[in-house]
């Protein structure tokens, strides 16, 4: 009977481990590589119906603030798209499909794919995205190259696919196994590609990003992550080097945003990268001034914002951009507290969860490489969002929603494993 179930449950594994490849490989490279293995994950599910069932009931003490936590986000724009004429009815899209991404969750547990394609994964997409945005930048001289997206967006996104390498190699230096230098050398290559490729887009916001998640793997080094410190230690000190080298930019980007904000505070030119933001920012507290608890439509906001431009409390540089380039502002501003409730909620909780099942890991004395992923993908999004609208994108968003549960997948697989 185990014989015959395994036979039936192979080729939905290998199915399953090549829309889990698909995720990472696949978002920066095609237009539509994302949407498609979000929509086969849905496809998927009725094949493992009863025992996707039977894994989330079984692990909905742990998984159940997750998931709530992408629920409440999705009614609270249901709730404003339903009390608001004004709201577009595409405005629950993005909040849907994200919630709709459990579907993710609930086959990886059912079919239990090897992390090892996950991995993969992330390689072939740091490398896929490095190799091109590298080409946009040196053959055709495109000064933000962007792959297929903005230049953010795809910076942002390549170095979580260079953070997602790198972890991985964690999963390789537990294991005694022929190969495994090898592999190890190959996975932190994948992470070199993809922070070299976040930098040749010139994307500022990944910095701080990376700073972040060096000050994560020194808190968690006591769990057995050492050498990820030591690897990730070295990716910030290339981009400290980098600095000095003309041809990447950082440097001139650097003092492009020291010269925007010192313009701003003085009153000067406003139509800078960070001009714009600034003033948007300052927009945003006015709009949240008037609206903090439930906020206002995009629609009306942008009335409001053109009226303060002919009353002269804004700069007309705010009329352009079609949100905040701030994650919170724009979710507080829009949303006023559940808003803003919806998007702690979906960073924090599966932040919690990945915490507490790195811990358990460690305790039990197997690092799970796919729980510090995990704490990373959260992490890295708040970073971004504090100067970008990451939640803006459909692509970011799906990258970000797949992810999330995929590695949940995997997390609670890898622990089973071990009898934890």
């Amino acid at each position: 009977m185990d014989n015959m179930l395994t036979k039936t449950m192979a080729p939905l594994r290998v199915w399953t481990g090549a829309l889990v490849f698909a995720v990472p490989s696949l978002i920066l490279t095609t237009g539509f590589g994302i949407g498609l293995a979000s929509f086969l994950f849905i496809l998927t599910l009725p094949f493992v119906w009863t025992d996707a069932r039977a894994a989330l009931a079984r692990h909905w003490p742990d998984l159940r603030w997750v998931v709530l936590a992408f629920l409440f986000n999705f009614a609270v724009v249901l709730l404003y798209f339903l009390v608001r004429p004004e709201e577009p009815l595409h405005s629950l899209e993005k909040p849907l499909r994200m919630f709709c991404a459990v579907s993710a969750l609930m086959v990886v547990l059912a079919a239990r794919p090897s992390r090892r394609m996950l991995w993969w994964g992330a390689v072939a997409g740091g490398v896929g995205a490095m190799l091109l945005v590298g080409y946009q930048r040196i053959v055709l001289g495109i000064e933000r190259p962007g792959g297929l997206t903005n230049a953010i967006t795809f910076g942002d996104i390549s170095l979580c696919l260079g953070l997602v390498a790198l972890t991985a190699t964690l999963d390789v230096v537990n294991k005694v196994q022929p190969g495994s230098r090898q592999r190890v050398l190959w996975l932190s290559l994948g992470a070199l590609a993809g922070l070299l490729g976040s930098v040749l887009t010139g994307t500022r916001g990944g910095w701080l990003a990376l700073v972040l998640a060096l000050l994560l793997l020194l808190r968690q080094s006591h769990l057995g992550h050492g050498q990820l410190k030591v690897l990730l230690g070295g990716g910030v000190a290339l981009v400290a080097l980098l600095y000095f080298v003309p041809a990447s930019g950082i440097q001139t980007r650097i003092n492009e945003g020291i010269s925007d904000v010192r313009s701003w505070n003085a009153g000067g030119n406003k139509f800078t990268n960070l001009g714009i933001r600034l003033e948007l920012w300052k927009g945003a507290g006015m709009l949240i001034g008037e609206h903090p608890l439930f906020g206002t439509s995009v629609k009306a906001g942008h009335a409001r914002f053109e009226q303060w431009v002919k009353e002269g409390r804004l700069a007309d540089v705010v009329l352009t951009p079609l949100h905040m380039h701030n994650d919170a502002l724009q979710a507080l501003s829009t949303g006023g507290v559940p808003g803003l409730l919806g998007w702690l909620g979906i960073l924090g909780a599966p932040f919690a969860f990945f915490a507490r099942a790195a811990h358990r890991g460690a305790a039990a004395g197997h690092p799970n490489a796919a729980a510090l992923a995990g704490m990373l993908i959260p992490l890295s999004y708040f970073a971004f969002g504090l100067t970008e609208m990451m939640f803006w994108s459909g692509r970011a968003c799906m990258f970000y929603a797949l992810m999330v549960f995929v590695l949940m997948g995997l997390t609670l697989n890898s622990e089973e494993e071990h009898g934890n």
